[in-house]
């Protein structure tokens, strides 16, 4: 199994933990901390980034092109959309749609697919190409595709912790260096290398945000 295989598991076991807690029992049906985002939506939205991966490994090979890590996200709708435009409005619907049976209906399908998927991974080469429906006209190999979805996982996670008033989930250290080297060569990729090295040690020549996003 890859590193990237393992980072995804411990992500998504510790999403899992957070879907099933009482706090979002009781949040259920409220705001979260996102706009426009309902916290049931939020959830959804969590649980896809596990779902998705089974989703992505059972269609055939694609035919698109496979692009670096790094080049996907400069070709992804999301990134600097508003939050009312097309594919932020897309991807609330997404979330609400999956959570729309409930919580317990949401958490039994993550923990039964749970249950599979370190056996489907360990079969699967990590250069494999694969390639989510909502893409445009490109493929990642599999532990690209794992690292999007650790990165959403951990960044999604938080997000639900703070909007159901649950403490953030505790990630391996590994993971989130996976998480946080991501989210570091994005930032750099967006503010320039020199003002991400400032933010991370020089305080008074920091910038004002080193946001990846």
């Amino acid at each position: 199994m890859t590193g990237a295989q393992e980072d995804f598991l411990a992500a998504a076991r510790s999403a899992a933990r957070l879907l099933s807690g009482p706090e979002l029992t009781a949040a259920w049906g409220r705001p979260s901390a996102l706009p426009e985002f309902g916290v049931a939506a939020l959830a959804g939205h969590l649980a896809y980034q596990v779902l998705c991966v089974r989703a992505a490994l059972a269609e055939p090979a694609p035919v698109q092109p496979c692009v670096p890590l790094l080049e996907h996200y400069r070709r992804v709708a999301w990134i600097g959309a508003a939050p009312d435009e097309d594919i932020n409005v897309r991807i609330r619907q997404g979330g609400a749609e999956t959570a729309s049976r409930g919580q317990a209906a949401l958490v039994r399908q993550v923990e039964a697919l749970l249950g599979e998927l370190p056996g489907i991974l360990t079969a699967e080469d990590g250069e494999r190409p694969v390639r989510l429906p909502f893409w445009g006209p490109w493929s990642l190999t599999l532990d690209d595709l794992l690292t999007t979805r650790v990165m959403e996982l951990a960044v999604h996670s938080d997000d639900l912790a703070v909007s159901i008033g649950a403490a953030a989930p505790d990630l391996p250290p590994g993971t989130m260096e996976r998480v946080i080297g991501l989210l570091a060569r994005l930032a750099a990729r967006r503010h320039g290398p020199v003002n991400v090295l400032r933010a991370l040690s020089r305080a008074e020549r920091a910038p004002r945000t080193i946001a990846a996003f």
